[in-house]
């Protein structure tokens, strides 16, 4: 129980800046964004993008809470038993990165991002995706 409460208060926390960015908050926003080399945004999320993926990462939380058992609520069956691996996978994917700005594996080094990446952002994307598919194993 304690790894679920874990890895659902990571969840939480993560969707909670998420929304903050929806309304305007700025906490880590400029951090959080691949540059280029010069310094430029390869991204533009509007405050759409943030909402969907601050819901995205309560509806995962909420996931491993209710497989826990802490939440009733009886999910689906596909959901029940694809919905872990699938929310583990994509935090593997995310960790490993795209090859150029961001993950483990990204060749433009050298930016704010890319030390975050490195330091913060794809360990804990691997944290979450190991911890997820522990506690669905």
């Amino acid at each position: 129980m304690t790894l679920t409460i874990i890895e659902a208060g990571i969840l939480m926390t993560l969707s909670g800046i998420h929304f903050s960015w929806v309304f305007g908050g700025k906490f880590g926003f400029d951090v959080a964004i691949p540059t280029n080399p010069k310094g430029e945004k390869v991204l533009n999320p509007k405050a759409m993008d943030s909402f969907i993926v601050a819901s995205g990462l309560l509806i995962f939380a909420l996931y491993f809470l209710i497989r826990q058992g802490l939440i009733a609520i009886n999910l689906p069956a596909s959901i029940d038993k694809y919905g872990g691996w699938v929310i583990s996978t994509i935090f593997l994917f995310r960790a490993i990165g795209d090859f150029k700005y961001v993950g483990f594996f990204h060749k433009v080094r050298g930016t704010r991002f890319s030390n975050m990446d490195l330091k913060l952002f794809s360990p804990l994307c691997l944290l979450l995706s190991l911890i997820g598919y522990y506690l669905i194993w």
